[in-house]
């Protein structure tokens, strides 16, 4: 495989481009760990932490009546209303059905990113809440195992906007989170019978699930999504039925009209195409073509799948960011004027993750840390509890417009922090719960019964089987922050078995305390590891300054790209609970600099030191960058 990295019942037609492809499972490099299996330390352990005592902890206290809302067991019917969501309607589109099914998805982001951050952390008290919450959920499955948020008089019979397959996919990926870290065998027969209903109603290739004629559909598009769950349920069974549904599920959704066309079969093949979609559709969509493509041997899916990526890298800021704000609209990343929301960087982030465990190639995990470490925790407010719904690299204000409107746009609410955006849609800060969890499952995979990969880096603590023994393994570490790391291993007695750690491209050199190959992007240490054994190494890298698309200058310093803080003026805005209220910032002074050949970049302690001219002063300042997860309003881009 060739892989560019930087309602009404019809049969479905035959779908030209070689679409209507037979299934046939391909080999997958890595294997993934079963949820619960990599634990978090350090500086990411410390960061769940805050988050569960802020807004990943306490959604259902800021907006109690959108988390609290009863939509899975008092369902939507024929005569169900609109709902109000609290938020300003002005310039969305789709109508009211949406704002119907929206409840399913605030609802169920947010708990499957608690149910991870509880388990993950062990913490007794929320442990006993995630219960609670997934024994209310099983209350409310139907006896032929429907799990959703429809009457029978609505279910499987769309035509039009509807959020049936989505809702399901937002709640059964927290619950297989759950059977996976506790075993629960109630749990695995509800998500089996809820599966299954699925698979039953819209059968495959005999039913046309994406059917929702001209107008726009965005739950309809959301639930092309229900691929993640195919793709557990085969990991979970190894039933190729599940694969061979996700196979389905893309050519049906390739088969019908869609606003959110961007992965379709004819706007793939189509040299022209730009894409032009809701940033987080088109991102979260990468997910199914990537199923689709391995589950069939037709070489037109590595085509499209390598067409797709460089297009979803095209639109990538070099901090991570894919435009998103909301719509693409065909333009390229720019890092003053487009900006990324955070749902899509969560969406991206598990996107690549996909990739990163069927593919093996090492170079997804460089584009993983590059959107985790700086775009998504550059949209995160330092000091409190709160997140940016949209997020440029280049960002001057954070009111609500972007850069404090200077694009003459005033009426934009999203560039603002806050612990709900419920005047936006309260998506983003459950997707903001979620993408750490996610990051950390993802840390180690393995390959086959004796490889154990570190594939994405930081502290972690690992425990799996190797050659059928148990083995431990705990990276000590302050990465991205230090680029050196202790592996301590772990195990009953003295056993052989492979080590790899993933060697980012940025590293100039390494140093390992013992032998070792390098091979496809990893250092691989094979050999007999004592009862009690430890690994240390260094990553060697120094300050590159590179252009983006735009011809800006960055700086870089391992996987951090570094950036110019703004001192700002710091305004609370709207008050959700005494705890938790919104933040905006805007700039004490008014001040961009701009890039200089003579820079003397230089890094020193946690911060790179650079020269550029001030605009307003025509002088040369030696400013101090930092990483740009540490700032707010920032610079980080600077044109010659």
């Amino acid at each position: 495989m060739n892989i560019f990295i930087k309602g009404t019942l019809v049969l479905l037609p035959l779908i030209s481009f070689g679409q209507h492809a037979p299934f046939q499972l391909r080999e997958e490099k890595f294997e993934k760990l079963p949820f619960g299996a990599v634990k978090p330390t350090g500086w990411i352990k410390a960061q769940m932490e805050k988050d569960m005592r802020g807004f990943a902890g306490h959604l259902d206290q800021i907006v109690p009546d959108l988390v609290n809302d009863p939509i899975y067991s008092a369902r939507l019917h024929k005569h169900s209303k609109a709902k109000d969501l609290g938020n300003l309607k002005e310039g969305d589109i789709g109508g009211d059905d949406q704002y119907k099914w929206w409840n399913s998805e605030t609802q169920s982001n947010w708990r499957d990113g608690f149910i991870r951050n509880a388990l993950l952390l062990d913490n007794a008290a929320d442990k006993k809440r995630v219960k609670q919450y997934v024994d209310r959920i099983l209350a409310t499955q139907d006896s032929d195992g429907y799990l959703g948020i429809y009457d029978p008089e609505l279910r499987y019979r769309f035509v039009a906007e509807n959020g049936e397959l989505w809702a399901k996919t937002t709640l059964l990926r927290g619950l297989l989170a759950y059977y996976e870290a506790t075993q629960d065998s109630r749990v695995w027969a509800a998500i089996r019978r809820a599966v299954d209903d699925v698979l039953k109603h819209y059968s495959i290739h005999h039913s046309n699930p994406f059917l929702a004629g001209k107008e726009f559909s965005g739950g309809v598009a959301h639930g092309l999504t229900f691929t993640d769950i195919c793709d557990e349920m085969y990991r979970l069974t190894k039933d190729k039925k599940y694969r061979a549904y996700a196979l389905f599920l893309y050519q049906n959704f390739s088969a019908n009209f869609s606003f959110e066309k961007d992965v379709q079969w004819s706007s793939i093949f189509n040299p022209n195409y730009k894409l032009s979609g809701h940033g987080v559709h088109t991102y979260e969509h990468l997910r199914p073509l990537t199923v689709a493509a391995f589950s069939t041997h037709d070489p037109k899916y590595d085509t499209a799948l390598s067409i797709y990526l460089k297009r979803v890298q095209d639109a990538a800021t070099i901090a991570g960011g894919p435009i998103g704000d909301e719509w693409i609209g065909g333009r390229n990343a720019n890092a003053t004027q487009t900006g990324y929301e955070y749902c899509s960087l969560q969406e991206l982030l598990d996107s690549y993750a996909g990739l990163l465990q069927k593919t093996g190639a090492a170079g997804f995990a460089d584009q993983i840390e590059n959107t985790f470490f700086n775009a998504a925790l550059g949209a995160r407010d330092p000091e409190h509890s709160c997140i940016a719904y949209l997020k440029t690299d280049n960002s001057y204000a954070m009111t609500g417009p972007l850069n404090g409107g200077a694009n003459g746009d005033l009426k934009q609410t999203r560039y603002k922090y806050s612990p709900a955006h419920k005047d936006a849609a309260v998506c983003c800060v459950p997707n903001a719960a979620r993408i750490t969890p996610y990051y950390v499952q993802n840390m180690w995979m393995k390959q086959g019964d004796s490889v154990l990969a570190a594939t994405l880096l930081g502290p972690s603590r690992v425990q799996t089987k190797i050659n059928g023994a148990n083995v431990e393994v705990i990276a000590v570490t302050d990465y991205p922050y230090d680029l050196t790391s202790a592996f301590s291993i772990r195990q009953p007695e003295m056993r052989a078995f492979t080590l790899k750690i993933r060697r980012p491209a940025w590293a100039n050199a390494v140093e390992v305390d013992q032998p070792y190959k390098e091979e496809d992007g990893f250092i691989v240490i094979r050999k007999m590891f004592k009862k009690n054994d430890r690994i240390r190494l260094k990553w060697h890298t120094q300050v590159a300054d590179r252009k983006d698309a735009n011809g800006a200058h960055y700086f870089i310093y391992g996987p951090l790209v570094y950036a110019h803080p703004i001192p700002a003026v710091t305004t609370a805005g709207t008050v959700y609970t005494p705890r938790f209220k919104d933040y905006l910032y805007t700039p004490r002074e008014k001040k961009e600099y701009q890039y200089i050949r003579n820079n003397e970049a230089v890094y020193k302690q946690g911060s790179i030191q650079v020269k550029a001219r001030n605009k307003n002063s025509n002088t040369v300042e030696t400013l101090k960058l930092l990483p740009i997860g540490r700032t707010i309003l920032r610079q980080a881009a600077f044109k010659e």
